[in-house]
């Protein structure tokens, strides 16, 4: 076998024996953020991926140890942009196991209305942006028409767009301004009724399909071997959701709903397949939520909280289904008012890191193709 040497190359060519080192980011328009790929190339074929991450690290867990368990909600919520409310929900979930609280019915069925909403809100996001990467502009401006819709009843009700600050230890912040029931039912049934753009504009362009049919695929035994969660992993063939296999809020009651949607393929096409027909399944369950919702009579949505509060010494987790995969808190408290340790486990560190199985043997041209494919945020990977 011929030796080969490695050399870094910025402009001309090399000898046939040399392998190139090519950058991508870690700004560069398809990497969602600061995360950078270090790409060993023979020709057009990349013979090694390493993805090179930290760029955005702000020490979030560090900073969790110095905050109380109101202030956590604040740093919880940041890591995943696009899932601001799942994120905040997750941490308020642990502190209330460890604290052996019930949550008042109100308050369990409304998290599970504004969770689902806040999933359509993060797949749409990638529904619009991926088509983008490879070429097609338009439906990310349908993309965003929707999220509208969604962004208007979420603003309403918390206050915020992004990060919505809703979430409180014992329930949510406060109580549905009137009629918004109402507007968030409209809200839904309007999205619902455009969906199938993306039927027609995106699964129904030849183009798109060839750049993703076959390309990428991610097979279950890297699935497991890498943690890989969430709609990637669901469409390699791998069957499991929190939501059906371990439910949490109010998913136990909604399992006649709830359908966990899944692709043998495991390629980019399989994985956006099943990123849009999940968009389809949480509407319903956010209808099925606002069924709910206009039959329980009025109550509290919060239980209300000592002026200090400080959690029981010991340690739990508890983990959700996030619309990137799976997020786990791992809490440990001293009996403080600040947790001792706040471990998290975020989707998109798992999920990326199967990048350095998937790409090796792939064309740099199809690289695009699958890193947009991997549905991650830059910050859920730092955090």
């Amino acid at each position: 076998m011929t030796p080969t040497t490695e050399t870094t190359i910025g402009i001309g060519g090399a000898a046939e024996s040399t392998d190139m080192v090519l950058n991508i980011g870690p700004q560069h328009p398809s990497t969602h953020g600061v995360l950078r790929l270090r790409l060993v190339l023979d020709g057009e074929r990349i013979r090694h991926a390493e993805p090179v991450i930290g760029y955005m690290h702000r020490g979030a867990e560090k900073l969790f140890e110095a905050r109380d368990y109101r202030q956590i909600v604040m740093l919880a919520n940041r890591h995943d942009w696009l899932s601001a409310f799942s994120n905040e929900l997750g941490v308020v979930l642990a502190v209330e196991r460890m604290l052996g609280m019930e949550v008042p019915e109100r308050a369990v069925w409304m998290r599970t209305l504004l969770a689902e909403l806040n999933r359509v809100l993060n797949h749409l996001m990638f529904l619009g942006s991926y088509p983008l990467e490879l070429g097609g502009i338009t439906p990310v401006f349908y993309a965003f028409r929707e999220r509208e819709e969604l962004q208007a009843v979420m603003e309403e009700i918390s206050g915020g767009r992004m990060h919505y600050m809703f979430n409180r230890v014992g329930g949510l912040k406060e109580d549905l301004p009137a009629g918004w029931l109402g507007r968030a039912r409209h809200a839904v049934a309007d999205v619902r009724s455009r969906m199938d753009v993306y039927d027609r504009l995106v699964l129904g362009n030849e183009i798109f399909r060839g750049r993703t049919r076959g390309v990428g695929v991610l097979t279950p035994e890297t699935v497991h071997a890498y943690g890989v969660s969430g709609p990637i992993a669901r469409a390699s063939g791998v069957d499991f959701d929190l939501r059906r296999d371990e439910p949490y809020l109010a998913y136990g009651e909604l399992q006649d709903t709830l359908e966990v949607v899944t692709r043998e393929e495991g390629d980019c096409l399989a994985r956006f397949e099943c990123l849009l027909e999940q968009t389809h399944i949480s509407l319903d369950l956010a209808d099925a939520c606002l069924d709910r919702m206009a039959e329980l009579p009025q109550g509290p949505i919060n239980q209300r909280l000592p002026k200090v509060l400080k959690a029981p010494e010991g340690h739990t987790y508890a983990w959700t289904e996030n619309p990137l995969g799976i997020n786990g808190y791992y809490l440990v408290s001293k009996g403080e008012k600040t947790p001792y340790r706040l471990k998290l486990r975020s989707a998109s560190y798992n999920n990326i890191q199967a990048l350095t199985e998937l790409l090796p043997g792939t064309l740099v041209a199809d690289m695009v193709a699958i890193l947009g494919s991997m549905f991650f945020v830059v910050g859920d990977i730092d955090k």
